[in-house]
């Protein structure tokens, strides 16, 4: 009674608070425009590096000029000034696949190692009525006692020849 007056006490008091993982979120600014590589969105809203170095500046200036004098360098880094990536890259599948496809073999290998471990030692043996002398005498028992003549069981027994229809 005293433990539980004391925890409702102290849940009551904010001792928790702090603890959680709620009162530390801050939540992302989504007026700000946001640097993403996008297939259907090839034209982003800012340009992927933001804050040029002197090199960078230079090259920034140079491009504003004739652009056949620029190298083939030259008009690489100016792109990848603006994009993180190409389309072909962009399209390039990920290696993902292989770490899912382990994922499923290593359930699938756990699986049956649990499901050998209960046939050797959760389950017994076989139980005697599953034998086929049982499940034959079984029959010849169900056949005798005509059950379910209408439809079921005896229907498909032929009581004259002594064979099934």
């Amino acid at each position: 009674m005293l433990t539980s007056r004391a925890l409702v006490r102290g849940l009551k008091s904010g001792f928790w608070r702090p603890l959680s993982s709620t009162s530390s979120v801050q939540a992302a600014h989504v007026k700000v425009p946001q640097y993403n590589n996008r297939l259907d969105t090839p034209l982003s809203d800012v340009p992927f590096v933001r804050n040029l170095n002197s090199e960078q500046r230079q090259l920034k200036e140079k491009e504003k000029g004739p652009w056949t004098k620029l190298t083939k360098e030259e008009k690489i880094a100016l792109y990848r000034l603006t994009h993180e990536l190409t389309y072909p890259e962009m399209r390039r599948g990920s290696s993902e696949w292989k770490t899912v496809l382990g994922g499923v073999f290593i359930f699938l290998g756990f699986s049956g190692m649990l499901v050998w471990w209960q046939r050797i030692f959760v389950f017994g043996e076989v139980p005697h009525t599953l034998s086929d002398e049982w499940v034959e005498k079984q029959t010849q028992r169900m056949i005798d006692m005509r059950i379910n003549p209408v439809g079921g069981f005896a229907y498909h027994w032929d009581y004259v020849k002594k064979q099934w229809k």
